[in-house]
């Protein structure tokens, strides 16, 4: 039985310059069962062929889109049979928001080979429960999973890094650190600036446990199930019932200077001012006239009439690596 199973999307950004270390240092250890997909459509052949190798533990090696692939399948194609092994993140995508909650650090390859030493030690020790999110419209069957999702001026401010900024080849961080500049700028000047990325409609946000819905046009619309986000800032919210969390700014120029105070100052968890908003809950309704969110990188929209439903999953099983 191999000790671990990775499933590998060689088409991903990261994967064009760390793939070829990966097959190298997958070449030096046997009991490395590797997969790679050609297309995310494969994913489903590729789980179903890993269920029968039995992982003590599953990586997943790709961007945002297979992540989510990965994660949607797992849940939906049962291919498991209820044994789902603990699953692992390598930090190859262009956030890796999963693979920093799980503390893989920004080395894939380092990554792999502390994965390798945790397996072959004793694996329970490093095996935490995270829910998923379920996204859906309320009446689909077959709803999409993910851990991280953006709305409102978020979505516009990811949809513009993605296809204004990361074509420009520069690192990560630098491209995320522009994005944030101009997205900070935008509500400054104002909403009528010309190069303006940020153009959210109103949208109403409704909680199952909090019978007061949160209606506006929001800069950050924001629900996690994840324990950290980028530059390691813990997720701000406070320890009330539900797992999913919620965090809506609304697009006024003093509420966004306030919570960048805050979130720089690491008290944006606490703070408490017009214009923040901080729930957590049970289930989640997102409705507007152009009502559509990013959910680990992936573009959703709701049709005409319906809402996007945010529920979460029963708790699964990840490897985590920080020490």
């Amino acid at each position: 039985m191999a000790c671990v199973a990775l499933l590998s999307n060689p088409r991903s950004t990261g994967n064009k310059a760390a793939l070829p270390r990966i097959r190298e240092f997958v070449a030096q250890h046997p009991n490395i069962f590797h997969y790679e997909v050609g297309d995310i459509s494969e994913v489903p052949d590729a789980l179903a062929m890993i269920a029968r190798v039995k992982p003590a533990v599953l990586v997943i090696n790709g961007g945002d889109g297979t992540v989510q692939a990965a994660l949607t399948e797992i849940y939906n194609g049962h291919h498991f049979k209820g044994a789902v092994p603990p699953l692992a993140v390598l930090p190859n995508g262009k956030t890796n928001l999963i693979a920093l909650d799980l503390g893989a650090g920004a080395n894939p390859v380092e990554a792999l080979g502390n994965i390798l030493k945790i397996v072959e030690t004793g694996v329970d020790p490093h095996v935490v429960a995270r829910q998923l999110i379920a996204l859906s419209d309320g009446i689909a069957a077959r709803p999409v999973f993910g851990m991280f999702l953006g709305g409102a001026g978020l979505a516009e401010a990811i949809l513009f890094c993605r296809n204004k900024i990361y074509p420009l080849g520069l690192p990560n961080w630098v491209s995320h650190l522009i994005a944030t500049i101009v997205v900070i700028a935008s509500v400054l000047v104002g909403a009528g600036a010309r190069w303006n990325p940020v153009r959210p409609s109103p949208m109403r946000v409704s909680l199952q446990r909090d019978g007061v819905p949160v209606e506006g046009s929001f800069l950050v619309l924001m629900v996690t199930t994840l324990e950290r986000l980028l530059l390691n800032f813990a997720t701000p919210f406070s320890d009330r019932a539900g797992p999913l969390k919620l965090m809506a700014i609304e697009q006024r120029r003093t509420t966004v200077l306030k919570a960048l105070v805050s979130a720089l100052a690491g008290r944006l968890g606490s703070a408490r001012f017009s214009g923040l908003h901080l729930r957590r809950g049970d289930e989640i309704r997102i409705e507007g006239k152009r009502a559509s969110v990013i959910l680990d990188g992936e573009l959703y929209e709701a049709g005409e009439g319906r809402s996007i439903v945010l529920t979460p999953t029963a708790p699964v099983s990840f490897l985590s690596l920080a020490a």
